[in-house]
């Protein structure tokens, strides 16, 4: 199989195209930029193109397959050559169904969690050497790449909400036709796609629609949206729904321990969502034949997935994580894990606005409260991200009132951002670093030594 890449550097085209080439595809692509890690990733399999840039030259009727990134336009001339020499042309998740058709399909969806999810499931059937195939957006301790095609029974699929290409407007998580579906919870996002909240949970309610027959759908039934929805999806009565909650959890000196009927686990990770998230993933494994006693046993050394509530350091009086939380849900849920993990410390709280919808002044409301929780809040801006995205700026001001918390700092350059952080003198503090983004390429590595060690 020849298989061609349009803007294969993506995150989860670049993991796919590993994966297709360790199969035993030839795997071509190309881009107009690759940044890091996919650039190493990409040239240790042999898969770097020669050079930046769109290259239509590349393709050619003995192409059997083109994946098409998100990144790409519609105009893009690989694009219209492909389109030209009528080659088939998928979407990754499209693709990823294809090469899943005959397995058993694990759908992990939701405004948040989903990675942390999916992460949890990975790491139980490979602490017990089960045989699956997988795709999840970040990395994983134990696992090398991010995505697994091979011919296994199972596939675990972390299942984005966003738009499949630029020439698919159907959300990724609609294609992949799951037998187990998870829905972890429903907050606004995605404004550029989905313009009012109505219209992103639709996508939800449509995710079960096209859930296998006989289908699984587990949800949690503590986030009211995501309840009213199930409840009122009433087209598919041979979908079976199983609610959950968070479970019976202590957290002391540190340490969060899962209280279970038989004993305590003590946990490596932390916060009321993520134990949310572990009991998603014990229903999703309890499907795949995995005991709960075992499930347990295997989640106890379970870490995290880089950037969710990663830990960069520590000492017996501080610590600093960093976590790709962006949107508001996140936001809040994040906060209010790490505070209630060290009630006793201040904590630093720092997001950096970088998504198109925290940059759209018609979004920003929805972050009003969401860092009270936050000894000291921060908002940083890289003003080129507005340039970059095109939209209308906004200053200080608009983010403090937005925000709700007239305490709040905000920083658009990233060399003030350090220095404020660099001057705490508080001895039991934390540092909480938040983003999607770079903070214009602050190395969080050297910030956290100079905020643990001053």
């Amino acid at each position: 199989m020849r298989v061609h890449f349009i803007a294969i550097g993506g995150a989860a085209m670049h993991n796919l195209a590993i994966a297709l080439h360790l199969k035993g595809y030839e795997v071509s692509g190309s881009d107009d930029a690759i940044y890091e890690p996919s650039r190493t990733r990409l040239a240790k399999h042999g898969l770097l193109p020669d050079a930046d840039g769109w290259r239509p030259e590349l393709l050619n009727d003995k192409i059997d397959a083109v994946i098409l990134g998100m990144h790409a336009r519609a105009d893009n001339p690989e694009l219209l050559k492909a389109q030209s020499l009528g080659l088939k042309i998928y979407s990754y998740p499209e693709y990823v169904y294809e090469q899943a058709r005959n397995k058993k399909r694990v759908v992990i969806g939701g405004s948040h969690g989903k990675t942390t999810i999916t992460s949890m499931i990975l790491h139980v059937l490979n602490y017990y050497q089960k045989d699956f195939d997988y795709l999840v957006g970040a990395q994983i301790a134990g696992f090398e790449n991010m995505v697994r095609l091979s011919d296994a029974p199972v596939i675990v699929i972390e299942g984005d909400e966003y738009l499949a290409s630029p020439i698919d407007r159907r959300p990724k998580f609609h294609l992949y036709k799951a037998h187990v579906g998870v829905i972890s919870g429903v907050a606004w996002d995605h404004i550029n796609v989905f313009p009012t909240f109505d219209s992103y949970k639709a996508q939800f309610s449509k995710f079960i629609d096209t859930l296998e027959q006989k289908g699984t759908l587990i949800y949690c039934a503590e986030d009211e949206v995501l309840k009213k929805i199930v409840a009122q999806h009433t087209s598919r009565n041979d979908v079976r729904k199983i609610p959950y909650e968070t479970p019976l959890y202590e957290i002391r000196e540190g340490k969060t321990y899962l209280i279970t009927a038989g004993k305590e686990v003590g946990l490596e990770v932390f916060g009321k969502h993520n134990l949310q998230n572990l009991t998603a993933a014990r229903l999703v494994c309890a499907q795949l034949d995995v005991s709960e006693e075992d499930f347990y046993a295997a989640i106890a050394s379970f870490s995290g997935a880089a950037k969710r509530l990663e830990k960069l350091g520590e000492t017996a009086h501080k610590a600093v994580f960093k976590d790709f939380a962006h949107s508001p849900s996140k936001l809040k849920a994040t906060v209010e894990a790490v505070k209630s993990q060290y009630p006793q410390r201040s904590l630093i709280a720092c997001i950096e606005l970088h998504t198109f919808s925290s940059l759209n002044e018609n979004f920003l409301n929805e972050y009003s409260g969401t860092i009270n929780g936050a000894d000291f809040a921060v908002v940083y801006i890289d003003q080129k991200t507005f340039e970059q995205k095109k939209l209308k700026p906004f200053n200080g001001e608009d983010v403090k009132k937005a925000f709700g918390n007239k305490n709040l700092l905000f920083y658009d350059n990233p060399e003030k951002l350090k220095r404020y952080i660099e001057s705490f003198e508080i001895s039991d503090c934390n540092l909480l670093m938040m983003s999607s983004g770079t903070f214009g390429s602050i190395d969080l590595v050297t910030l956290a030594n100079s905020f643990l060690y001053k």
